[in-house]
């Protein structure tokens, strides 16, 4: 019964929620594509840059909505936001996508950060997943082919992290100026196992099926602190981490992330490796946990420093990690934590008045209003896709 209440309860929350707020208060129809912020103040910022990552996300969250739940607003805003992209975003001369926009939609930042070729990826599979759309799959197919061809290292494996417009090196590779200016990074990777697995639900081509399966491999065999649990978030070329840092949300959506990946490719022996760890990994995530159901952010161990805000993405990841421990291990304390952490972010992290969530709540409960309501980082994907895992994941259930 609590399972089929949690389900109703999320479909609301998308369909009732965010997935309006962004239809009705995004989407820009001076300029075209989607506005680049909402403050945490409510305040729209019409003139705000337009990232890659804000465009994707909004891509695949609609594209996702659509194959679920068939509504046709969902496929407009998906078709909009796929539009922009492959207009406005996509390298025509030199392929991949620029990281940023101004507002009108004139270049601003042209590198290209490997991190939003994914996103892109699977945002483009997810929209022809959902519609059939074949110029989808070719753009999406031509990323990949960009990410192979320009990231990739074929002699000490894996992927750096960006490149100039032309594909060259650059000194400065950080995602964001909260990260490390390494050249391999656990976040990169996640999100390119992310978005080929989604890829190769759609096309079963052998390179990506064998690119795939060397991604599992390298979070099991090179990312994953096998001593602790934790995956390391910073590499240098050949696979050395110097950081001490934990990010809990992190590990617990790759336990997740890493095991749809081994469903999807279907392989048993990559099943029976990775199984064990997924659980090893949401474990470790698990020391993150609160009394009150949610998930604290970060732990900086060389500094001895935490981060104690319950993030709105992490609380998200932290309901699906554990809710797919109860769907494929049987685990019903998974499940509790998953109902818990739910629980939380209705009484802390949903806006009820201005709609969408919140960035993040404080250790003392007080809003965090300084963060984005919507921006460059804060897209509906986190919490959007929470809510269809769960209605995905147990619509056959008879709970």
């Amino acid at each position: 019964m609590e399972l089929r209440k949690m389900k109703q309860e999320v479909e609301a929350e998308l369909t009732a929620n965010i997935l309006p707020f962004w239809m009705n208060r995004m989407t820009d129809k001076v300029n075209g594509g989607f506005y680049g912020r909402i403050t945490g103040g409510e305040e729209l910022m019409p003139e705000a840059e337009k990232g890659a990552i804000l465009n994707v996300r909004i891509l695949w969250t609609f594209s996702a909505a659509y194959r679920l739940l068939q509504k046709a607003e969902y496929l407009e805003t998906a078709t909009r936001a796929k539009r922009y992209i492959l207009d406005c975003f996509y390298d025509k001369h030199f392929g991949g996508v620029y990281w940023s926009l101004d507002y009108r939609g004139q270049l601003l930042d042209t590198k290209k950060q490997i991190y939003a070729l994914g996103f892109a990826i699977y945002g483009l599979s997810e929209y022809h997943r959902a519609t059939g759309d074949a110029e989808a799959l070719d753009y999406a197919i031509r990323l990949f082919e960009s990410i192979e061809q320009h990231s990739f290292d074929p002699v000490k494996n894996g992927y750096c992290e960006a490149l100039t417009c032309e594909w060259g090196e650059i000194a400065d590779m950080r995602l964001s100026d909260k990260d490390e200016n390494e050249r391999k990074t656990m976040n990169t990777h996640l999100h390119i196992l992310e978005s080929y697995t989604n890829l190769y639900r759609v096309w079963k081509d052998e390179r990506l099926e064998r690119q795939l399966r060397n991604l599992v491999n390298l979070f099991t065999d090179k990312i994953l602190n096998l001593r602790t649990g934790h995956l390391e978030l910073f590499f240098d070329d050949n696979w050395v981490s110097k950081y001490h840092i934990l990010s809990y949300g992190h590990d617990i959506e790759a336990s997740w992330l890493i095991h749809e990946a081994a469903l999807v490719l279907g392989d048993k022996a990559v099943l029976t490796k990775a199984e064990p760890l997924v659980e090893y990994i949401a474990a470790a995530a698990g020391e993150g946990l609160t009394p009150e159901g949610g998930m604290i952010y970060e732990t900086f161990l060389d500094k001895d420093k935490t981060d104690t805000d319950r993030h709105w993405w992490v609380q998200a990841e932290n309901v699906v990690g554990h809710a797919n421990l109860y769907q494929h291990f049987g685990d019903e304390v998974a499940l509790q934590k998953a109902f818990r952490c739910w629980e939380f972010i209705k009484q802390h992290l949903i806006d009820y008045r201005n709609g969408e969530w919140h960035w993040s709540v404080r250790a003392d409960g007080t809003v965090n209003t300084a963060d984005d309501k919507a921006g460059f980082w804060k897209c509906p994907y986190h919490n959007g896709r929470m809510c269809m895992e769960i209605i995905e994941r147990f619509h056959k259930y008879s709970i």
